[in-house]
């Protein structure tokens, strides 16, 4: 795995929030899905860790954005950990992972990238959390990749071009969005191995 992206491990992540601004919009769930290799150089997802996230003092949460993700703030069965417990133990899973792939720092990879990579940054301050396991600003971006791969860059409807089974009901929840991208970034890499891509050819 670390020498197949220059010593970074791959690492899924769909956030559920409060509107579109990191900085002052709440950060309701986070999800992170951890990808392996297997002895033919193949990428497979493989841990995922997901966490219901209470907002932090102040935050701001538009409605519409609650309406988009189906979130109910006040149920009793969303099961809510604060801000700082919830990302201490997320980051924490984050760099075991990275440690068990051989590699030095975890990319971030996303539907629309620096949307999550900012949400992630933005609470990771707000928490004073010193180690921050991702590359600051560089990610891979699976709309990108799917506009490429598949000619379409909504997540839902890439997924059907590609053969991956996505229900519209259980979308907009942090941990199946992450999982389905993660299902998708590893079936575009592994397309492109089979293509020729990587690894180079013996010289």
């Amino acid at each position: 795995m670390a020498q197949r992206f220059r010593g970074f491990l791959p690492v899924v992540v769909d956030v559920e929030t409060g509107g579109f601004n990191s900085a002052r919009d709440a950060l309701l769930e986070v999800a992170a899905v951890t990808l392996a290799m297997d002895d033919d150089g193949l990428l497979r997802p493989d841990q995922t860790l997901a966490f219901h996230i209470e907002p932090f003092d102040g935050a701001n949460i538009e409605q519409s954005a609650l309406d988009f993700t189906g979130i109910d703030l006040e149920s009793s069965e969303r099961m809510a950990d604060p801000e700082p417990m919830a990302m201490t133990e997320l980051l924490q899973g984050i760099r075991r992972a990275v440690r068990h792939s051989g590699c030095t720092r975890a990319v971030m990879v996303g539907h629309n990238a620096h949307f999550d990579l900012g949400f992630v940054n933005a609470a990771i301050d707000r928490c004073e959390i010193k180690r921050n396991p991702f590359h600051p600003f560089s990610c891979f971006d699976t709309a990108t990749l799917s506009g490429l791969a598949f000619g379409h860059t909504v997540l839902a409807k890439t997924c059907q071009i590609a053969g991956i089974e996505f229900s519209n009901s259980a979308a907009h929840s942090a941990a199946y969005d992450a999982e389905k991208t993660a299902e998708l970034f590893c079936l575009i890499v592994n397309r492109w191995q089979d293509l020729g891509g990587w690894p180079p050819p013996l010289t």
